[in-house]
């Protein structure tokens, strides 16, 4: 029997507020729109455990979802749905 493996929210990067590049563009600059889901994802550096929302963004034309929140004051978390 084939096993199929199964995406999961992973970090992408951690930036500071205003200036972090996901997607090729700075994700600050555009509009995030909540999908009103929360999923739980883990800080990389420090294991800590955290829920957070789930967004869409439209960045010439495409739409991308991403997870994101703060890690600490001003430090922001991404994550992208991957295998």
């Amino acid at each position: 029997m084939k096993m199929w493996k199964q995406k999961t929210w992973q970090h992408e990067i951690t930036g500071i507020d205003g200036n972090t590049i996901l997607f090729g563009v700075n994700i600050f600059d555009y509009q995030w729109k909540t999908t009103g889901q929360r999923v739980k994802v883990r800080d990389p550096l420090y294991s800590q455990e955290y829920k957070f929302p789930v967004y869409t963004v439209v960045i010439n034309g495409e739409e991308h979802k991403f997870v994101a929140g703060e890690f600490s004051n001003c430090v922001w978390g991404f994550f992208l749905l991957k295998y």
